[in-house]
């Protein structure tokens, strides 16, 4: 007599195919989701996400470029910390015919104490004007400002 023949279970291909695409959806999850989505550089967020982006990579000279020209040719440089702590969220936009306010939250992490991380969060405002049609920034949170504004250029 010939032993039957085994044959594999069903269920446990089920199990695995479930399992595998489980996989593959949070792996598309994890990889898609990295950067926020850019906005119109056009409107005032874009302005004050290219600006604060800039200002995150240590990027000053583009940062200055979202500076209306008065306070960008005047600007005595402030020394900031070190914005690799910082993350900006979008809160509100009121945009009026030619200025704008966009208000953010500011999270700040400081490095590891015994606990972990420290993080302090606040709201800040962001003044916009119309400049030749583009929306440039006149007053920034001070976390996210990179010229003094009560210095006086030599």
């Amino acid at each position: 007599m010939a032993a039957p023949r085994s044959r594999p279970d069903r269920t446990l291909i089920v199990i695995l195919a479930v399992l595998a695409a489980l996989v593959i959806v949070a792996l598309v999850v994890v990889f898609t989701r990295g950067e926020p989505e850019q906005l119109d550089e056009s409107t005032p967020e874009g302005v004050v996400q290219q600006y604060s982006s800039a200002l995150i990579e240590g990027d000053e000279a583009a940062a200055m470029e979202y500076l209306v020209p008065d306070l960008a040719d005047d600007c005595v440089r402030m020394t900031l910390g070190d914005p690799a702590g910082i993350r900006v969220t979008l809160v509100d936009t009121t945009e009026r015919d030619d200025t704008a306010d966009v208000e953010v939250l500011i999270v700040t992490t400081y490095g590891d104490g015994p606990f972990g991380s420290s993080e302090y969060e606040e709201r800040g405002v962001f003044d916009l004007v119309l400049v030749d049609g583009d929306w440039r920034i006149e007053n920034a949170p001070w976390p996210l400002t990179i010229c003094d504004p009560t210095a006086v250029k030599p």
